[in-house]
């Protein structure tokens, strides 16, 4: 699963910082060559990715907001390709 598992403690690289930008109405990663902009979902996901909660951790809290959708399966893909991308990384 590309460096991704239940256990996994996700936080953003270094090189990389999430913020919420007005102008662009959507959560957004900024980086020296340019900027991501992000699904309202993917940011729901990447903004609980603190270093301090698992993947499972992640899930359960957006299991909380969002009651009658099964996300695990998103979530962990989600979270493979912002590891493959870089923006993530764990402990």
């Amino acid at each position: 699963m590309a460096g991704i598992e239940e256990l996994s403690i996700p936080f953003l690289a270094p090189s990389f910082r999430f913020q919420w930008e007005e102008v662009q109405n959507c959560f957004v990663i900024l980086y020296p060559e340019g900027m991501v902009k992000l699904s309202a979902s993917a940011g729901e996901i990447l903004r609980r990715c603190d270093g301090q909660r698992s993947v499972g951790a992640i899930i359960d809290d957006l299991k909380q907001q969002f009651p009658d959708h099964d996300l695990g399966p998103d979530v962990k893909k989600f979270l493979e390709e912002a590891h493959e991308h870089g923006w993530i990384r764990n402990r």
